[in-house]
């Protein structure tokens, strides 16, 4: 694999999560457009809950610092999967017309998974 493309594709997915995982601490991005009556009744549950989240954020901060230091990078890799299914299953349920970030991200991930597969596949032996 071309480790040009490997190292553009990690640090852009690197920042994105560096980014976003600010944004649910400091709130400095302009509001998401107005969403559906059931994307808003389930943000709303979850924010209302106090406990997503600030979680979510960590999680975001911490995988973005390791991408972009490149320290521990299947480690980030493998949390944030669970972090791409769920942006992709809430954008193909609540909000397909806004799906390009969400596909963006889960496309990273699998990319750099692909990328770094020798170091992760002893994990599922």
């Amino acid at each position: 694999m071309n480790s040009k493309v490997t190292t553009v594709a990690r640090f852009l997915l690197g920042i994105a999560m560096l980014v976003f995982g600010a944004n649910k601490f400091f709130g400095f991005m302009t509001p998401p457009p107005p969403a559906s009556a059931e994307a808003g009744a389930f943000m709303g549950a979850l924010a209302e809950s106090g406990y997503i989240f600030p979680i979510l954020g960590i999680v975001y901060i911490l995988a973005g610092l390791l991408l972009i230091l490149n320290k521990a990078v299947p480690f980030a890799l493998i949390m944030l999967v669970p972090v791409s299914i769920n942006i992709l299953a809430f954008h193909l349920n609540y909000d397909i017309a806004n799906i390009a970030g969400a596909a963006v991200v889960s496309i990273l991930n699998a990319f750099l998974i692909f990328a770094n597969w020798n170091r992760i596949k002893s994990l599922f032996d």
